[in-house]
């Protein structure tokens, strides 16, 4: 007997979720473990990660990753999980495979809008041929990948008035001054504003749009030039989605100085400066000290 790999978990979690119940992300895992792999040997249930995280509930986790992914389960909210329409179908037809979720056409198109992602990580290594730090670099950068699209999720669901406190939140952890939320009503367009330096005597506006899938379009960015006062020639306009050719042309043509940040790049900095995200693991790689048996 052996412990499930995450691919055979899909129906497990289906079938728990299947009532249409909510459930939290650990009581999901908890159930369908103590469900369909109660009668597991003891030695297997207790097998842990390096890091200490039981194996049988880290691989029912990547599962609900997965499944995600493929849309056959949501977050309505932080940390729940509950099926989707998608999900009850394939639960009734009693099967869903790894190459099933990989032939998914939703699966398929989230894929594909990581791309450039992808393309950063670089091709998947050969594991015959890799080196054990290959496969460190790799399961390390697919991990990465994986945090980065689950946070662009979340951050495309959350209030837009907590997203444009978010982006504050960010450019201050990035370095830059104190900021200050502008009013919701008669902004102008203007979101915040940052004090590039301590006394703010040099001032960032900035912009901040929640799209799912519109892009920021060339009088989205008019817009917010003609929004910025005479005190400032420097803006940033950041959005979940993308910016057309046009707004990237306007962006670039204008007087003032305006940085484009689009969904991907957003989420590297979050990741990089630590906002929304939070250590889970840290593992520790020893190799041998060579300088210790230099007098030996």
């Amino acid at each position: 007997m052996n412990l499930p790999k995450y691919h055979e978990t899909f129906i497990p979690i289906l079938e728990v979720l299947s009532s249409g119940e909510v459930l939290h992300y650990n009581e999901l895992r908890k159930r369908v473990r103590d469900k369909y792999y109660y009668d597991l040997p003891e030695e297997l249930l207790n097998e842990k990660t390096k890091s200490g995280d039981l194996l049988i509930l880290n691989r029912i986790g990547w599962g609900k990753a997965y499944l995600k992914v493929g849309k056959f389960v949501q977050q309505p909210e932080r940390a729940m999980i509950k099926i989707t329409e998608k999900g009850k179908d394939a639960l009734g037809k009693g099967a869903l495979t790894l190459k099933d979720l990989q032939n998914d056409s939703d699966y398929i198109a989230h894929q594909e809008s990581k791309k450039s992602e992808k393309e950063t990580v670089g091709e998947e290594i050969n594991i015959q041929n890799a080196s054990p730090q290959d496969l460190i670099d790799s399961g390390f950068s697919k991990i990465e990948t994986q945090v980065k699209n689950e946070l662009l999720d979340k951050l495309k669901e959350i209030d837009p008035y907590y997203f444009e406190k978010v982006i504050l939140i960010l450019l201050k952890k990035m370095g830059y001054g104190d900021f200050i939320e502008t009013k919701k009503s008669f902004d102008g367009g203007i979101d915040g504003i940052i004090n590039e330096d301590k006394l703010g005597l040099e001032k960032i506006y900035t912009q901040a749009k929640r799209y799912n899938e519109n892009k920021v379009r060339e009088t989205d960015i008019r817009n917010f030039i003609g929004a910025m006062s005479g005190d400032t020639s420097k803006g940033v306009f950041i959005t979940t989605s993308t910016f057309d050719d046009s707004a990237v042309k306007k962006a670039r043509e204008a007087h003032h100085t305006i940085i484009l940040i689009d969904g991907i790049k957003l989420v590297d900095l979050m990741h990089q400066y630590g906002v929304g995200v939070q250590v889970r693991n840290t593992y520790e790689v020893k190799e041998v000290d060579e300088d210790f048996f230099e007098e030996s």
